[in-house]
């Protein structure tokens, strides 16, 4: 009777609260257990404990104290159990029809084996940007498309680059006909995959050459011949200048995919260098998310006729998906990790994705987590590309699992059903941050959740988001409900030779990715408290680390050793490596 009697109550209170907000930020439903707040985490499982199914508008990541215990145990033994039950899947639903159109598959004009392989992938109706696309492509007009993430662009070049080389009949001895490049490797792996699919029932063959791979295996595949080849532009450029035996007189088309990723990748050079050596008769297709200055030199330089320009983006009101949630927590330095330790313990049965802004914090954070028994993997770009592929592989295969990433996974890469994208390290510019954010609710009926982390000094980077049509909403929580483990991590940080080692590591690169921010109105180093910072990494104070942030003294010494150049080396002109001027040394160092 007295249960049923405070249920009442806390009903009461909860109506009571709904439609209220607080300095714009979400609307708060508080769904109340009665041990108490909202847990850290999915606001659906928020909705589900309580027995509602409106958690998914809840604005609170709060702690549960439950949770917190099983948090201190784990941190302080590094060895612990799962915090709690399972949480539910989420429910499925039909989201907006902003990407999808009417036009099926079937009414192209295109093969039977062709047809035969996208009704095996399931698909039936086309996006926007195929039914754009794929026609104009199909009877050989130069195209430049813009999409959102997640809109099916693959599709939409693969299909007729796959066609053309049908149609033509062109086999392994005629070399390579088409050429896709992508910015990344992990992009590159999987476009390739996705050509394994369409070519199923043809005969033309399909390979990738990318950096980090063995050199001479890809050569020996090229002089076998690979008519629909997908590459980084580094490698391709080795191959192209290098490799004896790879025919790409024969090309037909050229695809350029994620083209403003790859020119901001420093990539610019080499794609002038590989479009001057290929043959000028042949198609070409671009695809960009965005379009800049340097997209729209790239377009000058690699087209020989007008493109038709295929695009989706216009008069949206936001960039971003469609079944994306969108928050942001602003959380002190010294308790940021805190924080996420706390929310990757209550959405262990979820898939999650959490980047940060170098490899060595990513490295730092996954053996950390490991360490606390929070099982995690991760991908950066000083791994072996085996184990970065290996790793990209299993996690889109996984029901659930929690990835540490760098920007390497943020452009293009199609990872299936990822519940949360966490940003822990915010993003240089509010384009990164929609790139980072649709590996998630990506497709048609595509559900997802994303959260930024920001310290109050980072404020202002909202305004830019608000500037670029990005929604974003405020989550709230109580920090005296997160897990008391700071002097466990500290503990555990400096009795821990490699930890320790790595933390130092990933301080420094923190410090240095900070110092690089192009905003630095927003994010501004000398402003970050230091102490707060080291303790986020689990130091009890800043560790000795060189980081020569705005050495004026340092830079100078670099640029007088340039302009002086070999002062004191032997050459022609100075045989016997006479000093210059006043330096009365008697060896100089070479």
């Amino acid at each position: 009777m007295e249960d049923s009697v405070g249920l009442e109550k806390r009903k009461k209170r909860r109506k009571s609260k709904e439609g209220k907000t607080l300095n714009g930020r979400q609307k708060v439903e508080e769904e109340e257990e009665e041990r108490g707040e909202c847990v850290v985490g999915d606001a659906d499982d928020a909705g589900a404990a309580a027995g509602s199914d409106d958690g998914a508008e809840a604005g609170r990541i709060d702690g549960e104290s439950g949770a917190e215990e099983g948090a201190e145990n784990d941190a302080a033994a590094a060895a612990g159990e799962d915090a709690g039950p399972p949480a539910k899947k989420q429910k499925s639903w039909k989201g907006s029809k902003g990407i999808m159109s009417s036009e099926p598959f079937s009414q192209l004009p295109i093969s039977e084996p062709t047809m035969k392989a996208i009704n095996d992938m399931g698909f039936e109706n086309m996006t926007q940007i195929q039914a754009g696309a794929i026609p104009r492509l199909l009877v050989g007009k130069d195209v430049v498309g813009a999409a959102r993430t997640g809109s099916g662009k693959t599709l939409a070049f693969l299909v007729p680059a796959i066609e053309l080389l049908y149609r033509i009949s062109f086999s392994p001895r005629n070399g390579t006909g088409v050429i896709v490049i992508c910015p990344t490797r992990e992009l590159a792996i999987q476009t390739h995959a996705v050509a394994v699919d369409l070519l199923k029932y043809h005969t033309q063959t399909v390979g990738y050459v990318i950096g980090g791979n063995a050199r001479r295996g890809e050569a020996e595949r090229l002089v076998k011949g690979v008519n629909l080849l997908v590459a980084t532009p580094g490698r391709l450029l080795d191959h192209l200048q290098s490799t004896r035996g790879f025919i790409f007189k024969n090309l037909k088309c050229l695809i350029i995919d994620e083209a403003d990723r790859i020119l901001e990748e420093n990539f610019e050079d080499d794609m002038k260098q590989i479009i001057k050596l290929l043959p000028k008769e042949r198609q070409t297709a671009l695809f960009s998310a965005t379009q800049t200055q340097k997209v729209a030199d790239l377009v000058r330089l690699s087209f020989q006729t007008k493109p038709d320009y295929v695009g989706v983006d216009d008069g949206r009101a936001k960039v971003t998906n469609e079944g994306l949630q969108q928050g942001y927590c602003v959380v002190s330095s010294a308790k940021r990790f805190i924080l996420l330790y706390s929310f990757l313990k209550r959405n262990m049965s979820k898939k999650v994705m959490v980047f940060f802004s170098s490899c060595n914090s990513v490295k730092y954070h996954a053996d950390l987590l490991r360490f606390i028994k929070v099982d995690c993997c991760d991908i950066h770009g000083k791994q072996k590309q085996q184990k970065r592929t290996t790793t990209f592989f299993d996690f889109c295969k996984a029901e659930k699992g929690i990835l540490l990433c760098t920007d390497v996974a943020a452009r293009g890469l199609d990872i299936h059903a990822v519940d949360w994208i966490v940003q822990y390290d915010p993003p240089d510019e509010p384009k990164e941050y929609i790139h980072r954010v649709g590996r998630t609710a990506r497709g048609e009926g595509g559900r997802g959740h994303a959260l930024l982390f920001l310290i109050p000094e980072e404020m202002q980077f909202l305004s830019y988001l608000k500037a670029a049509k990005v929604p974003v909403k405020e989550y709230e929580f109580e920090e005296k409900k997160l897990a008391n483990v700071q002097s466990h991590l500290e503990k555990l940080v400096e009795t821990n030779y490699h930890l320790n080692q790595s933390a130092k590591d990933a301080y420094r690169s923190y410090m240095l990715a900070y110092n690089s921010h192009s905003m630095k109105d927003v994010f501004n180093v000398h402003r970050l408290d230091v102490k707060a910072v080291a303790a986020s990494f689990g130091f009890s104070s800043p560790p000795k680390v060189n980081l020569n942030i705005d050495s004026n003294a340092s830079k100078f010494r670099k640029k007088q050793r340039k302009v002086e150049g070999t002062r004191g080396r032997m050459s022609w002109s100075n045989p016997y490596g006479r000093l210059k001027g006043e330096d009365g040394r008697q060896f100089s160092r070479i």
